[in-house]
Order: structure tokens, then sequence, then C-alpha cells
């Protein structure tokens, strides 16, 4: 059993909560200032408490909150070199968190499918941790990356889904247009992102010979692909990367003004 707290249940706090929960294997405390944010997962938390004096006695504290709020927590929290903190704040480097306080620090960049066990997440740690190493493999895929990848990851697992949400949300709504019904057209949709997800996750096949293979000659499928191989598609999703990678690495300074 990892005792885990988990510091802020906004949207990525609540999400980490809820998949530990359905893991299994986990004594979870929920914090935060604001006791409306636990009604969405006072299901899933053993303990939800106001008190940050609750948190510190657990193996692995979670810091989930916004990145201008992480150096008002960090005043106030107190933890042992016996303890691991675990940031995911967007921008905010190991070494600005390390400077305050005396836990082992690791940083990583989740997403919001945690909630499903589903994550993608980055970790960025001097040392292996192996009760984080146990919560990020319980709630989805995880590779190790240096500090100074962060900011790139943090574009493409944690906005990434907002912009397959976007691509699939265009790719519904056209089948709409086209006479669809809308709910089928978003279930066909989810589940078609979905499931092109895990044959990239379980092939080891490039994706460009994934696309091929579904590509008959004169089908339907290259017909699509043309229009998009001529089109600058894969340039403006670039851009979209790129922008949030550039947004993360502001951040950074501004966290470590």
């Amino acid at each position: 059993m990892i005792d885990v707290s988990v510091i802020g249940c906004g949207n990525m706090g609540s999400a980490l909560i809820t998949g530990l929960s359905q893991a299994g294997g986990y004594r979870i405390t929920a914090y935060d200032v604001d006791p409306d944010a636990f009604e969405r997962i006072e299901q899933d938390a053993d303990q939800t408490t106001t008190d940050l004096a609750d948190v510190t006695d657990s193996d692995v504290v979670v810091l989930a909150v916004k990145p201008d709020i992480v150096p008002l927590v960090l005043e106030d929290l107190d933890l042992d070199a016996d303890r691991t903190l675990l940031t995911i704040a967007a921008g905010v480097s190991t070494d600005v968190v390390a400077a305050e306080t005396d836990a082992t620090v690791v940083r990583i960049m989740p997403n919001l499918a945690a909630e499903t066990q589903n994550m993608a997440a980055a970790v960025t740690w001097d040392e292996p941790d192996d009760h984080v190493a146990q919560m990020l493999s319980d709630l989805g895929e995880y590779v190790v990356v240096d500090e100074d990848l962060m900011d790139v990851t943090t574009a493409l697992n944690g906005s990434g889904p907002a912009f397959v949400f976007y691509l699939l949300g265009a790719m519904a709504d056209r089948a709409v247009e086209e006479g669809l019904d809308a709910d089928d057209a978003e279930t066909l949709a989810a589940q078609t992102v979905k499931g092109a997800a895990e044959t990239v996750l379980r092939s080891e096949e490039s994706v460009e010979t994934l696309i091929d293979a579904v590509c008959s000659p004169g089908g339907t499928t290259i017909e699509g692909m043309e229009v998009l191989w001529d089109s600058d598609v894969d340039a403006v999703v670039g851009d979209a990367l790129s922008a949030a990678r550039e947004r993360s690495a502001e951040l950074a300074e501004e966290a470590e003004q």
C-alpha cells in the first residue's frame, strides 16, 4: 500500500486521484483550500482535508496546482527527506521546487487520461523512484526524459489531448454534415482514435508503414490521405505543439525570476 497525498483537486489532481483509486493499492489523501473541490473525488479519496499538515506523512505528495501557486504551497509545506514530492506544474523546474523542500523531488508531465488509466506521462528524476514508477505504470504509459526536454513533453502529452480532441471533433463534425447522427459520429470518431493509438503502441511498425497498411491502391483511404498529403496540416499541427512548448519555456523563465 502506497500512501499518496494530492495537493490540489482541480482537473489534473482529480484525474490522478480517480485513476489511482481505480488501480487499487493506494491510500489517498486529497488536499484543497476549497472544500467544494472534494465533491468530484469524495468517493475516490480515503481522506479529504483543508489542513496541509495532514499530507506530510505520505510516501508521495503530489503537487497538482497551477505554476503560480507552487511557491505559495511550498512556503507552508514541511516535508522531510524521507518523502517524495511529485510536481506536475508546467514550466516549474525541479531545481526551483527542490530549493524549497527537503523531500526528494520528481517532476512529471501527466495528462487527463490518468482518470481512465490511459495516461501518457514524462518523468525526470535524478534516481528512479519505485513509488513514482509504480504510480505511473498503474496510470498508463511513461517515458523518462532529461529535464531540458520537459517543455516539449509538456506540449506533446500535456497539451496534446486537446489537439487530438480538436481533430476528433473535426472528423465527427464532417460526418454529421454528411448525414451521420451526432452521437454515432462522436462514438465512431473516438473509438477510431482510441484504436489507432492502441495499434501504434502495440505495433513495431512506423506510423508511415501503418498508414500504408490502411491505404489500398484506388481505395477510399488513400483518396482521403491525398488531401492530407497535399495540405499543410502537418505543419499546422507542428506549429500548435511548438507554441505550447514555447509557452512552457516562458513559464519556466517566469518561475525562476
